[in-house]
């Protein structure tokens, strides 16, 4: 059975979409909702499953993923913590090195689990000391379990080396990018909307976090010369003071940081294709994850730029910090939620959640893939914008507009200041326009929405390309019964940009090819080597760069 708005009496079950919350969530995440025209999940007043988007610090019980509806969203996927303890990671990136090449993964320093791997990072460290003619070799140590730069000791003779947990020592890389001789690395925001088949997509704004002292091997022990993180630099006694070359603060945009290396004649295009490879590469190493349908993962990768303009992965965060310690904070974060709310692409149907009006019971229900979310119009649906949203005044939504204690007017204030276009068809307008059609008879309204919109219908060639971005039984071990969010209507594949996030893979018809039915690890590989293999720059070029760069620093 079809799914559609004109289904039911959308003068009594109009409503917004709801958001729930878990205990210290960030406040900028309630702010965003709110001020989109969401309205916050109220347990005492509402069913438990009337809920549009579950956002928590922690992972979900496995019964939480099982007994989602096709109308929510949660914001964690089944044990992705695999890539966000150190220990984890470093183990996935060393498996993967050994199954396909250092060529491509030598993106991370080879890093020793302790105490487990004390008798091997001791024969490594007794070989670089021994090395006639190398540079001095610098090592740093980290709890694998902590965050925010708690617990890191960089040193360089083993006597140092003290702990008291498990914690993973890997090559310090004594050569950073400097800017004005303050190191920095960046923060990339990267979502998952799916890791069967695997589909990612990264953030083109992000963090650029510098230290606030300059940078010198000669004081190991300064945390402000060593580490980026914003929750130590903060409190630095030149966090706040004017730095040559940086200003004041910590942090600038992506935006600035890559129009700063145009200046000086960095290709910045090439050095975020390396970036996007290590992404790619890194969540491979963990796929498959267990199968679990309408959720999402934002990690937050730390990359690190050596003089070479080689990047490093130092790190990938779960949960990375929404907190705004500055308005560079307030610029990316909050348009990075808006984004992240675009992308989770929802529907018309998604605002009814429960479907009692049509006699249903709440639950989990098939949806006709090609067909679910069209508008009886014809026009596709698009995503519930704030816009949308913002519009909402026929008598229909007096009562979501009170539940909403006036963000929805809030909203569209917003609007009209910002949105100088001609204005679009609203939720409201268009449920009105349902409620107003003369009723015809089922098949008259199929035959009259396949004539408007052309291969709306669901058809057997796009139920077959579908199905291939679909795991099989046998992967999966359970049944998905909802459409996967993140495919476009017109041709079932990921949407390849909403706002600034940008799909990077699959990055082709092969890559997306070897996704489906599970995941062709070796297949991808084989693709993206021949990606690098493009996008290898000759060694002169690279050479005329780092010198142009360095004179000019």
């Amino acid at each position: 059975m079809e799914m559609m708005a004109d289904d039911y009496d959308t003068r009594d079950i109009l409503r917004p979409l709801v958001f729930r919350l878990h205990e210290n969530v960030p406040a900028i995440v309630r702010e965003v909702l709110l001020e989109r025209g969401w309205i916050e999940f109220d347990k005492k007043e509402q069913d438990d499953a009337d809920w549009n988007l579950y956002w928590r610090n922690s992972p979900f019980c496995m019964t939480d993923h099982h007994s989602i509806k096709p109308w929510q969203r949660l914001n964690h996927y089944p044990e992705a913590v695999r890539i966000t303890r150190k220990d984890y990671l470093a183990r996935h990136l060393k498996r993967m090195k050994g199954a396909y090449g250092s060529a491509l993964y030598e993106f991370s320093p080879v890093a020793f689990i302790m105490p487990n791997d004390y008798v091997k990072f001791i024969a490594e460290y007794s070989k670089e000391r021994q090395s006639v003619g190398r540079r001095p070799s610098y090592w740093i140590c980290k709890p694998v379990d902590l965050s925010r730069g708690r617990g890191i000791l960089i040193f360089q003779d083993i006597k140092d080396l003290v702990y008291d947990c498990t914690v993973i020592v890997q090559k310090y890389i004594s050569n950073p990018l400097l800017i004005s001789g303050y190191k920095l690395d960046l923060r990339l925001y990267v979502c998952v909307t799916s890791f069967s088949p695997l589909t990612i997509y990264t953030y083109e704004e992000g963090l650029v976090r510098f230290a606030t002292q300059k940078f010198d091997l000669g004081s190991l022990d300064n945390v402000y010369a060593h580490l980026t993180n914003t929750s130590i630099n903060k409190y630095g006694a030149s966090y706040k003071k004017y730095k040559e070359g940086i200003g004041c603060g910590c942090k600038w945009t992506f935006s600035k940081f890559r129009s700063y290396l145009r200046i000086f004649g960095v290709d910045d295009m090439l050095l975020w294709q390396k970036i996007n490879n290590i992404v790619i590469l890194t969540l491979l190493a963990v796929t498959p994850l267990p199968v679990a349908s309408n959720c999402f993962e934002l990690f937050g990768f730390d990359i690190l730029i050596d003089d070479k303009f080689k990047p490093w992965l130092l790190e990938v965060n779960y949960n990375p910090a929404l907190c705004l310690d500055c308005s560079i904070d307030d610029t990316v974060k909050r348009k990075l939620l808006h984004d992240i709310v675009e992308l989770l692409n929802y529907k018309q149907i998604d605002t009814f959640r429960r479907n009692q009006v049509a006699g249903t019971k709440a639950g989990r229900r098939r949806v006709p893939w090609s067909t679910a979310g069209e508008s009886a119009t014809g026009e596709a649906p698009g995503l519930l914008t704030c816009r949308k949203m913002a519009k909402c005044t026929s008598a229909s939504v007096q009562p979501a507009r009170q539940a909403a204690k006036g963000s929805i007017c809030k909203v569209a204030t917003l609007t009209k200041k910002t949105v100088r276009a001609p204005p679009r068809k609203t939720l409201t307008s268009q449920l009105r326009e349902k409620m107003n059609m003369p009723k015809i008879p089922s098949q008259a309204k199929a035959e009259a929405k396949t004539k408007q919109v052309p291969g709306a219908g669901h058809s057997p060639q796009k139920s077959a390309q579908l199905n291939h971005w679909l795991p099989t039984p046998d992967f999966c071990n359970c049944e998905l019964t909802t459409r996967p969010y993140f495919l476009s209507d017109k041709d079932q594949r990921p949407i390849p940009r909403v706002g600034d996030f940008v799909l990077i893979f699959p990055f082709n018809e092969a890559a997306l090819q070897a996704s489906r039915d599970g995941t062709d690890v070796k297949n991808i590989i084989k693709e993206i080597n021949k990606l690098v293999r493009k996008q290898l720059p000759s060694k002169q070029e690279n050479t005329k760069k780092r010198v142009g760069y360095s004179t000019s620093v």
